[in-house]
């Protein structure tokens, strides 16, 4: 898909409403707590996410989905083919190690701009390309999330249809634009995925998208005396 320019015209954006009480999932660093937003921006240009904050237009940011498989598959799918031997997407252990699965509670309404359905979409001048755009182009995407935070002052943040769990929603909230308490831990117990226990609840999150992470191989202790003689036997 060829990137999009910003249009010259007046835009509409659709509102849509997150209720309080709503539970959203994220996969988060395990030393940063569960409602703690993004405070860094993405580089203009080079890696990030779709639609980070930047240094032109910096704010913090948080991902959720109201559904855990779909948090789980849009940070650990993305960018992941299948493997057409085992036929499943593998993520290996160590690539999940340091990361958290976390439930958390909205306690107030919130407004988010829909980007969901194609109504939406060109609402605001634009089609599927936004919400389907590859890494590459999220230097773009993000220029995007930039001009319709500007034309919607009041939207709290984005929501758009999953690209790597349709039709279920992703939604990226703004943290300078909701209270302080907007966001509370959910009592649900969070999932460590660097964990077996962890690993093997979310690989039955992941089955029905054929995604599993590969746990690390731990390694093979040698015996107290090193290596048996044979370990050096020339054939």
């Amino acid at each position: 898909m060829t990137a999009q320019a910003l249009p010259d015209v007046p835009v509409f954006p659709h509102a849509h409403t997150v209720p309080a009480g709503t539970v959203l999932w994220r996969v988060h660093k395990s030393s940063r707590a569960v409602t703690e937003f993004n405070p860094r921006p993405a580089d203009p240009y080079f890696g990030g996410s779709r639609f980070d904050g930047v240094s032109e237009s910096p704010y913090p940011f948080l991902y959720a989905a109201p559904d855990p498989a779909t948090a789980l598959a849009e940070v650990l799918l993305r960018d992941r083919d299948f493997d057409m031997r085992l036929g499943v997407r593998v993520i290996l252990g160590h690539e999940v190690a340091g990361r958290t699965l976390s439930a958390l509670e909205v306690t107030e309404d919130l407004r988010v701009v829909s980007l969901c359905s194609a109504v939406e979409l060109a609402a605001v001048c634009q089609d599927g390309w936004l919400v389907e755009a590859d890494g590459p182009q999220y230097a773009f995407t993000r220029r995007w999330a930039r001009y319709l935070r500007d034309r919607a002052p009041w939207g709290q943040g984005l929501r758009w249809q999953a690209r790597r769990n349709r039709p279920l929603e992703s939604l990226m909230l703004f943290g300078d634009r909701r209270a302080p308490d907007a966001l509370k831990p959910s009592a649900t117990p969070a999932v460590p995925l660097g964990t077996p226990e962890g690993i093997e609840h979310v690989n039955e999150l992941l089955a029905p998208l054929r995604a599993v992470i590969f746990p690390p191989v731990p390694p093979v202790p040698l015996p107290v005396d090193g290596p048996p003689d044979s370990a050096y036997a020339v054939g």
